[in-house]
């Protein structure tokens, strides 16, 4: 007899929302994390009275009312709208981009004048049907908006020139003839109070958890104990990266506590331009309208992912896509083991996503 029907590698949103379930369902359960804290990426500490998004930015929004029901079983979230600002040279614009946007380029006034302006500079251009990143931003906002507020942000972001990269990258890229700021067009939207290590302590609440425990090197011992594994870690790292490793790219942080109570006024702000070597910086106070005295803000610098950093977007290119696939082949062989997750699945996922699917798979297994 295994001590647990389940062993959870991972106390992400994944990882978490599968162990409430299993547990709800009366399995017993044990969750482990090789971080010395719970909640994964969308972890928060509380600095100066203000819940610092240590992994980055993390704002809930979503169109799914089951999954918006279901997190604030755990958590009261705030009314926080994201409306991020870019910053080209000390120009600021509105992301996402609008009337306000446009007027600011431009100095159009009425929504048709926009979007004359956006159709002229795509056929100045000669794009029918885009072939590349440059090619898609150039046909939804124009040559100059392209230039200033997408293409060295971008190339930053991803390391790679926009023309390497693949078209659906920006496809959701949010534009609009009306003067809304609201970057995300979700109908659910906010900031769990009191931060999201909170949310995700409840959803883990009376649930054995282990932390600063590393499942791949003590893989044997810890299999032993339970009947099933989910496992959320990279995939490629389970299978030891024999068939090569899977490209992500990583941020780096550099945060700062500063004593005044106001740095740049807004929770986001973009510098879209190639030379700034960050590409945003956050000021953590303004996800939960804080009134602290200081403030704590943090830059974030893309870069390459090397074996030993943190993994945060897949680089879901062809190349990276099919060897996936061949590992998704050995991993669909493991019979014990379930894959969930951004890095168990190699996806870039919304945390909203991430939610649902681990909702799916809970449904299917209990």
């Amino acid at each position: 007899m295994s001590a647990y029907d389940y062993l959870i590698v991972g106390a992400g949103l994944y990882g978490a929302v599968c162990a409430r379930e299993a547990v709800n369902a009366g399995k017993k359960v044990l969750v482990i994390d090789k971080r010395p804290n719970i909640a994964g990426n969308v972890y928060t500490e509380e600095v100066e009275g203000i819940n610092v998004h240590v992994y980055g930015a993390h704002i809930f929004h979503t169109n799914n009312k089951i999954v918006w029901d279901y997190v604030n079983r755990f958590a009261e979230f705030n009314r926080f709208t994201n409306s991020p600002v870019a910053n080209y040279k000390g120009e600021l614009y509105s992301l996402p981009f609008n009337m306000y946007t446009f007027n600011k380029m431009w100095g159009v006034v009425t929504p048709e004048e926009a979007a004359a302006k956006i159709e002229e500079q795509r056929r100045e251009a000669g794009i029918t049907e885009p072939k590349n990143l440059e090619e898609q931003a150039i046909s939804l906002v124009g040559t100059d908006i392209y230039e200033k507020l997408v293409k060295g942000y971008t190339e930053k972001q991803w390391g790679r020139d926009c023309k390497d990269l693949p078209a659906f990258i920006i496809k959701r890229l949010p534009v609009r003839l009306t003067f809304d700021n609201n970057y995300f067009n979700a109908l659910y939207q906010g900031i769990p109070m009191g931060g999201y290590t909170k949310m995700v302590a409840n959803m883990l609440d009376g649930i054995e958890v282990r932390l600063n425990v590393d499942y791949l090197e003590n893989k044997a011992e810890l299999d032993a104990l339970a009947d099933r594994v989910i496992y959320t870690g990279p995939i490629d790292a389970y299978f030891d990266y024999k068939l090569g490793n899977l490209e992500y790219r990583s941020v780096r942080f550099e945060t700062e506590v500063l004593d005044k109570p106001n740095f740049q006024g807004n929770a986001a702000v973009n510098y879209t331009d190639r030379e700034t070597p960050w590409t945003r910086i956050i000021e953590h106070k303004w996800f939960e309208f804080g009134d602290q005295p200081k403030t704590v803000i943090s830059r974030e610098y893309s870069s390459e992912w090397k074996p030993g950093d943190e993994p945060y977007y897949p680089v879901n290119d062809a190349r990276n896509g099919a060897l996936y696939q061949q590992y998704k082949a050995l991993a669909d062989a493991e019979e014990k083991v379930i894959f969930g997750g951004r890095l168990g699945e190699y996806k870039y996922y919304d945390m909203d996503a991430v939610i649902a699917s681990a909702l799916d798979k809970c449904r299917e297994l209990f």
